[in-house]
């Protein structure tokens, strides 16, 4: 008999993300490494970090054992959702100033006195200059 999986959501893996219950996903598959933690050789820093999201590549990367990838069957509690349902998608305008240039913008009305100080400074000292000349 086939066991049947549990789908889950990025989204709700997500949610999952801290030292009282810590979900991470690797290679589509959610694992509930709560109780893992204390016992992780790399320290609960490292699975803390990859909590709550995709972290497929980090645990590649890292190089586990064969051991260590047998010992993560204990922890699956389900697959991730391959077909998620994105519930809203926020829409721009071209003519819809951007973070950056909305930042951008901000910045120079705050630090407009700066630059304004330092040009005058230096027209005060090409005329103090000019004089003596």
């Amino acid at each position: 008999m086939a066991t049947i999986s549990k789908l889950y959501s990025m989204r709700e893996a997500a949610e999952h993300n801290n030292r009282e219950d810590c979900w991470v996903v690797v290679d589509g598959k959610v694992y509930d490494v709560t109780s893992y933690l204390d016992e992780h050789p790399g320290g609960d820093d490292t699975l803390l970090s990859a909590a709550g999201r995709d972290s497929t590549e980090d645990f590649e990367d890292a190089g586990h054992s064969k051991d260590a990838r047998e010992l993560m069957k204990n922890y699956y509690i389900g697959e991730l959702d391959p077909n998620p349902v994105i519930p809203e998608l926020e829409v721009f305008r071209k003519d819809q100033p951007s973070g950056f240039t909305t930042k951008l913008r901000e910045m120079t009305q705050q630090y407009w006195a700066a630059p304004a100080i330092i040009i005058g400074i230096a027209v005060v000292a090409g005329i103090l200059y000019s004089r003596k000349n």
